[in-house]
């Protein structure tokens, strides 16, 4: 754990607490009561990528927005930045929170994480809201030509250079917010401050190059020699992908509905690789209406 907490930044209804889960102490976000909605972020976010979000459905939802091992308030370890390690502390820290079962929202890696979580355990969840994700069944014929997409990965996974960059190079990390919206006062100037001044601690650098590293090591190799078709969505999922992403276009996401019982991709016009930060009211109604269902 780092010798020095840097300031959490405040949100009106929301508690911070920290939990041990599988030797690593990650803070968790809580707010709202009711029915369990667990919120896992992306990069280079944490808990507080979802504070447009919180206030329209705290209302209705206990939300958990646990900052992932690495990330945010959490301690960051030497390892276990690879998907089934994420996947592991998911379902422990449920079990920790006694929280049997929930509704499950990810964005970017953490709905690569909750992909994974659902195919593991799908008896822990009522339902899965997918944003900006590729699903573990992509067609090669429509990934392959849009790999040049991913070449900012190339940077951050390399040992020791992928930190460096996070820490030394703060506007990579701002051009990659900026890329990844059509409407760029959706940052406010804190915000976006905040997710840099994080990225840049040398534990957070240090954990997302290894968060790359680990997937283009390992669930690279699975995508290609197509290790997930074995394996059926059982969760009721909806992806939503932003009509402009400039990572994931649309059209990969072809292909899922045949390894799911009930997978749906929604196209959110005039949005990019950050839909809950563009259309957080669209994210919301969503989510009322997978989760809804699914009660």
């Amino acid at each position: 754990m780092e010798s020095r907490t840097p300031p959490m930044p405040e949100l009106e209804g929301v508690r911070h607490t920290y939990a041990d889960v599988r030797g690593v102490r990650l803070h968790i976000a809580e707010a709202g009561e009711g029915e369990p909605l667990l919120l896992l972020h992306g990069f280079p976010q944490h808990w507080y990528g979802w504070r447009r979000l919180i206030p329209l459905l705290a209302g209705e939802y206990r939300l958990i927005c646990p900052d992932l091992r690495g990330f945010g308030w959490s301690q960051a370890p030497a390892g276990g930045y690879d998907t089934d390690s994420r996947v592991a502390d998911v379902l422990a820290l449920m079990d920790v929170l006694g929280v049997e079962r929930a509704g499950l929202l990810g964005h970017d890696w953490g709905a690569w994480t909750g992909f994974h979580a659902a195919l593991k355990a799908p008896e822990r969840f009522t339902g899965f809201l997918s944003l900006n994700m590729l699903h573990p069944w992509p067609l090669h014929r429509r990934l392959m030509p849009q790999s040049w997409r991913f070449w900012y990965t190339a940077l951050l996974e390399q040992p020791l250079l992928g930190r460096w960059v996070l820490r030394n190079r703060p506007g990579f990390t701002r051009y990659l917010m900026r890329r990844g919206v059509v409407q760029q006062a959706v940052w406010e100037p804190a915000a976006m401050a905040e997710f840099v001044r994080s990225s840049r601690e040398p534990d957070r650098a240090r954990a997302g190059e290894a968060l790359h590293r680990a997937f283009a090591l390992r669930d690279i190799a699975r995508l290609l020699l197509g290790s997930f078709k074995k394996h059926r969505l059982r969760v009721p999922t909806v992806i939503l992908a932003g009509e402009q992403d400039f990572m994931l276009p649309p059209g990969v996401l072809a292909g899922g509905e045949r390894h799911a019982d009930d997978l749906r991709v929604e196209v959110v016009d005039g949005c990019g690789h950050y839909v809950h930060e563009e259309r957080p009211d669209l994210v919301a109604k969503a989510a009322r209406e997978l989760f809804g269902r699914a009660r």
